[in-house]
């Protein structure tokens, strides 16, 4: 398990300013206006997970254990509720982390989302990390349906300190990632990052797509670990649980990348990723800078959402 770094906490508090704000002065509203917990504030509580993002199901599931706990301890009153929830937030959280790339065994990572999610910025975030790391990244360029997304990605890629395998606007996708597996061979890359086109309007013929590229990194990717990670816009609140659904029908999805999160006030959306998908969040973009994309860490995101 790798250790927290040092200032992550705070990195997190600053991202998630606008949440806290938000999420606090509702619960600060209903706590103050309670001097016992009783049925009317626990409804006003779940009212404001819920205008948080948190989800209508992992609000009432948030609600149903703070009960239990008012029940257990009938001395509790307005701080220690607060407590009591940020508790079980935390629980809820706290064994969410994300690991780092394998330090023996070469990583291919398939990026996919629909278009204006942050999913070019995320694939740059992603290579600087990884670079930061010691690592040698290369990026396909594997959304070969906008000539922008391929020169967008070459300029992230040159910021990132990472080489590019890119064909013209209009190639197969397959073939770019099939030959950066084996410029990643020929060079001794570890990690690949692979761009794929963001076309959700046309379902079928974007599945066949990832299927054709998910067959030549099983077939030439060998012993690499991979991963599929979603890349999802957290100003977009629900819509995002909409988004990650219709992708889990499409490619199993091992991880969810989280963009924009320092921009929105409906930071609960990662915990209705986590309970209503089952699906681990492995980034949060926390700002604009290549070092705002960070590994997520649901300790950090329980503190820094509710303080």
């Amino acid at each position: 398990m790798q250790e927290r770094q040092p200032g992550l906490i705070p990195r997190f508090m600053e991202g998630l300013k606008k949440s806290r704000e938000d999420i606090r002065k509702k619960v600060d509203r209903v706590l103050s206006l309670a001097n016992k917990p009783d049925p009317e504030m626990l409804e006003e509580l779940e009212e404001a997970l819920i205008t948080a993002d948190v989800g209508v199901g992992t609000s009432l599931e948030i609600i149903e254990a703070l009960n239990e706990r008012i029940r257990q301890d009938r001395s509790l009153t307005g701080e220690g509720v607060r407590e009591e929830l940020k508790s079980i937030i935390r629980e809820m959280l706290d064994d969410e982390r994300t690991e780092a790339v394998p330090e023996d065994t070469a990583t291919v990572i398939l990026v996919v989302g629909v278009n204006g999610v942050g999913k070019t910025t995320s694939i740059g975030k992603l290579a600087a990390h990884y670079k930061h790391r010691g690592k040698k990244v290369l990026i396909a360029a594997a959304d070969t349906f906008r000539a922008a997304a391929i020169e967008q990605l070459e300029v992230w890629g040159q910021r990132a300190g990472a080489e590019i395998i890119k064909h013209s606007e209009g190639s197969d996708p397959a073939a770019v990632v099939f030959d950066a597996l084996g410029a990643a061979r020929a060079r001794n890359a570890e990690v690949v990052i692979c761009d794929t086109a963001g076309r959700l309007h046309n379902k079928k013929n974007l599945m066949e797509e990832l299927k054709k590229i998910q067959r030549i990194i099983n077939r030439e990717a060998g012993d690499c670990s991979r991963e599929t990670y979603l890349v999802l816009d957290a100003t977009t609140g629900q819509n995002a649980l909409v988004q990650a659904r219709m992708f889990k029908e499409i490619t199993d999805i091992t991880g969810i990348i989280l963009t924009k999160l320092d921009g929105t006030a409906k930071g609960g959306i990662v915990l209705a990723i986590k309970r209503e998908l089952d699906i681990p969040v492995k980034y949060v973009g926390l700002g604009e800078g290549m070092e705002d994309l960070q590994p997520f860490d649901g300790k950090a995101f329980a503190q820094a959402f509710l303080g």
